[in-house]
């Protein structure tokens, strides 16, 4: 590219004013040694999602992706301060930067996996902020407009959150004797406007179009700027067909519009992880009276729905004091499949952290439920790790990062004006932690109290200095606890609030056959065997310490609610995402109490029966004795990673709970 046509870039993007760190800090971060989680499969776990190829075609190393990064979210700051005439003080700003990249090295901190990802890329420079938000939630009373902004989102990697609210009002079978035909540019706006015209010619009387998929570059091109291969035109076409038959069955009326809502949502999350963008997430909201939307995970009533039903979780609204006393019936569904979760929305939307009163518009969730959401709104994550601190102030001092990487990530725009118009009224954030049970069973109860009070005035005096300071509302929201996932996996601890499964483990990774990690893990002579489920696909074994805090099954579902009930009240303003594990046999007959006591005090919540050891072939976590571990350990070669390149992360296509524990 000429430096005419890189001006001419610059000219065009949401970014204008970029931010490097100096040389000789850049030297100080490339003189540290990471120290990853878990062993290899941290490590493995970094460069298999997050390293990218830079610029000049070699391959990230760790330091590169947190020097890219940093330069990423001051260039945010920088561009917001210089576009509003505010003062910028480079000299100061460096020297924060230089402390912002060192704690984000050493993971005292981290961005979620979204920011990791692509923050400090040209694509989030030219594009805005979508892609770098992991929630989003929207409402359907507009169908067509909902699709189209969903996979929208969807497609920037933004898990999406919906309500089966549709009344399917004026719906008509289209006129088809007299199509138009739409050629489908080959962009991700080209894919989301061919489902909105789908639908608006069944809701809105419009013309009807067939679909000219020839434009779409063909299964396995390379996905520029966003990354990634594409997937073709096959998964569109599936969505396209599935689509029509929905909209055709409701006007034959021989589905309801929750059903046909739902299936619309879900036929268009399905589309989006069959089109190689990874990680998508969709929750379904419905009313605890809906008794459509209570059964549409039974495959047996509705077998059809299981091609699609998998890609979101199914959570009842409890809106009122009379709902509560539907308990005994949700008791019953969850024995039975650990469905629906719950949204209490009498405490959204009165309280910050419990028992605070703090109005929020809120009415929606993301697929995990930590972030209660307006339709059309996102919401930015950070991450802290406080086992990964000392001392007791470097906690505090990375609570500050995170509050400024998510403060900073809230000024930029989206490509969607529905959206900045929420986003700029709200600034809603998300600093989290992870390694709770952790910190839990290391320091105890009261300990963990004590700096969870202290830390949210922290963050929430932070966020308000540095609102000010920008000349924007403070957010609405600044806490929550998400479920981390992979980004726990680098830090080596526990994810979110959860209790690990199993102290010594495996922890098996799937790497599709033709990546170039695959190549190097075999070369290095991690374990492997071809995966049972999945062809041209290969399955790498790494053995785990989670440390010494306690199992998952020897910790009660009792107290596992106790736990969130404390972190909605001194930590989570916004929620806490945590999924309560029992054991059916001895608390089965005890999940109506548990409800009856804890859901009128916390915010949301969904239950899981304990996964059995072993319960089928190459389970992804699976415990071991610590006599195999140790054995395996010993083995385990050491991985040069020297040699790795050509890769630009994103090898995880589906659903993990970086998102969500399904």
């Amino acid at each position: 590219m000429s430096q005419r046509e890189k001006d001419t870039v610059r000219a065009e993007a949401i970014v204008k004013e970029r931010f490097r760190l100096k040389e000789i800090f850049c030297n100080e971060i490339y003189a540290k040694k990471a120290t990853f989680g878990f062993g290899g499969f941290g490590e493995a776990t970094y460069y298999r999602t997050y390293s990218r190829i830079k610029p000049d075609g070699t391959q990230e190393h760790w330091a590169d992706t947190v020097i890219r990064v940093i330069n990423g979210v001051m260039s945010v700051r920088k561009n917001h301060y210089v576009s509003s005439r505010l003062e910028w003080d480079e000299t100061k700003w460096q020297h924060y930067a230089k402390k912002l990249a060192i704690t984000m090295f050493d993971m005292k901190w981290l961005p979620p996996g979204r920011g990791l990802w692509i923050m400090g890329t040209e694509y989030v420079y030219e594009r805005g902020a979508a892609a770098l938000n992991n929630c989003g939630a929207v409402d359907t009373t507009d169908l067509s407009l909902a699709a189209d902004w969903t996979m929208d989102m969807l497609m920037c990697g933004v898990g999406v959150g919906f309500n089966t609210v549709w009344k399917g009002e004026n719906v008509a079978r289209p006129n088809k004797e007299a199509p138009v035909s739409y050629i489908i540019p080959d962009s991700r706006e080209g894919w989301v406007k061919s489902v909105r015209l789908l639908i608006d010619s069944y809701t809105k009387k419009g013309t009807w179009f067939t679909f000219d998929y020839s434009k779409i570059r063909p299964e396995g091109s390379p996905i520029h700027g966003f990354g990634g291969t594409a997937s073709g035109p096959a998964p569109l076409k599936e969505l396209h067909g599935r689509i029509e038959s929905y909209l055709d069955r409701y006007c034959e009326e021989l589905i309801d519009p929750t059903r046909c809502v739902a299936d619309v949502m879900n036929a268009i999350g399905a589309c989006v992880v069959a089109g190689n963008v990874r990680r998508s997430a969709e929750i379904a909201l419905g009313s605890i009276d809906d008794r459509t939307f209570l059964e549409l995970k039974d495959y047996e009533k509705n077998p059809e729905r299981a091609e699609i039903g998998w890609i979101s979780n199914n959570t009842v609204i409890l809106e009122k004091t009379e709902d509560f006393d539907k308990l005994p019936m949700i008791a019953e569904h969850i024995r039975d499949n650990g469905e629906p979760g719950m949204l209490n929305l009498i405490n959204v939307q009165k309280y910050g952290r419990y028992g605070e009163r703090s109005e929020d518009k809120a009415w929606l969730t993301n697929p995990c439920s930590e972030i209660p959401l307006e339709s059309f709104e996102l919401c930015n994550l950070a991450e802290v790790f406080p086992t990964r601190c000392v001392k007791e102030e470097e906690f505090y001092e990375v609570l500050e990062f995170a509050t400024f990487y998510a403060s900073t990530v809230a000024l930029l725009p989206t490509h969607r004006s529905e959206t900045n118009k929420i986003i700029i009224r709200n600034r809603r954030i998300g600093v989290s932690l992870s390694g709770i049970a952790d910190m839990l069973d290391a320091h105890g109860a009261t300990e963990l109290t004590r700096r969870l009070r202290k830390g949210y005035k922290l963050v929430r005096a932070v966020n308000h200095d540095l609102a000010e300071k920008a000349g924007v509302p403070a957010s609405v929201r600044v806490t929550t606890v998400k479920p981390s996932g992979t980004i726990s996996q680098l830090a080596g601890v526990s994810s979110g609030m959860n209790f690990p499964e199993f102290q010594y483990a495996i922890r098996r990774m799937r790497v599709g056959n033709a990546s170039r990690i695959c190549d190097v893990l075999k070369t290095a002579g991690v374990p492997y065997e071809d995966d049972h489920y999945s062809a041209n696909t290969t399955v790498f074994e790494f053995p785990i310490d989670q440390g010494r805090t306690r199992e998952a099954t020897t910790v009660s579902a009792w107290e596992q609610f106790s736990l969130l009930a404390m972190l909605q009240r001194e930590w989570s303003d916004n929620m806490v995402s945590c999924t309560i594990y029992f054991d059916p046999k001895t608390e089965g007959d005890q999940i109506e109490h548990m409800l009856a006591q804890f859901a009128p005090i916390i915010k949301s919540v969904s239950m899981l029966p304990h996964s059995k050891k072993g319960a089928y072939v190459q389970m992804p976590y699976e415990g071991i004795s610590k006599e195999e571990y140790e054995e395996r350990l010993a083995k385990f070669p050491k991985i040069d990673w020297k040699e790795f390149g050509g890769s630009d992360g994103i090898e995880s296509r589906f659903c993990t709970n970086d998102f969500c524990e399904l």
